[in-house]
């Protein structure tokens, strides 16, 4: 699934206009960087949802088939937040172990290499990444590859936007809520049941114009 029902307020006037996924990095759509990196390795099978001028992300994607993937569509009237649309769209989703992940992020993670979860001994299982600038607190520690609350002056890593949730983890949520996800992940690392991984390549969380920008220089760069 890949999480793209933003309205992208941190990101105007760019997207007053543009949903966030559709701006353009190196030549190509924030949200097309990610269907190809993920088709590439070897995820075909996507459900995006959307709200804030959606109807232009389906235009743009249609069925996904000129991107060598197949894209099921979850519309939402307002945007539900992570938990919110994620139950919104468990029914596309099935019953087992999914890989989501933000439309907004720029990233080479091995997507090949996550962990499946089972829904019992672990509910999620998260990809975590150096601190930006923008966010030097970070969110999570891991411990072996057990992701837990940092305590006290304790060192963290960020949380990339990067997952496999079991839909047991939204077990009893109501599919018109508006919810985060962050409520539930604490929830399950207070039960140790939330696994993860550090991964130090090469990520882009965009979430204002100046990242944009820093995206689109570091794309010219490598292109050439």
């Amino acid at each position: 699934m890949i999480l793209a029902a933003g309205k992208g307020e941190r990101m105007r006037p760019l997207t007053l206009e543009t949903p966030k996924p559709l701006l353009q990095a190196g030549g190509k759509s924030l949200i097309e960087h990610q269907i190809r990196h993920l088709a590439r390795n070897g995820f075909t099978d996507l459900v995006i949802n959307h709200a804030w001028l959606g109807c232009q992300i389906e235009s743009a994607l249609g069925n996904g088939d000129t991107l060598g993937v197949t894209i099921e569509w979850s519309r939402e009237e307002e945007p539900l937040e992570t938990a919110g649309g994620i139950v919104k769209a468990l029914s596309l989703l099935g019953d087992k172990s999914f890989l989501c992940t933000n439309a907004d992020i720029w990233t080479d993670f091995p997507y090949e290499e996550l962990k499946a979860v089972d829904g019992d001994e672990l509910l999620a299982w998260l990809v975590l990444v150096d601190n930006p600038v923008h966010h030097p607190g970070g969110d999570f520690v891991l411990e072996g590859s057990n992701v837990r609350k940092p305590v006290e002056s304790e060192k963290a890593m960020t949380f990339s936007g990067i997952a496999v949730y079991h839909p047991a983890l939204f077990a009893g949520l109501s599919p018109a809520s508006r919810q985060p996800v962050a409520p539930l992940l604490t929830s399950a690392i207070e039960e140790g049941k939330v696994g993860g991984q550090h991964y130090d390549g090469h990520w882009f969380d965009i979430g204002t114009p100046e990242r944009l920008q820093a995206l689109d220089d570091y794309l010219g760069l490598i292109a050439h």
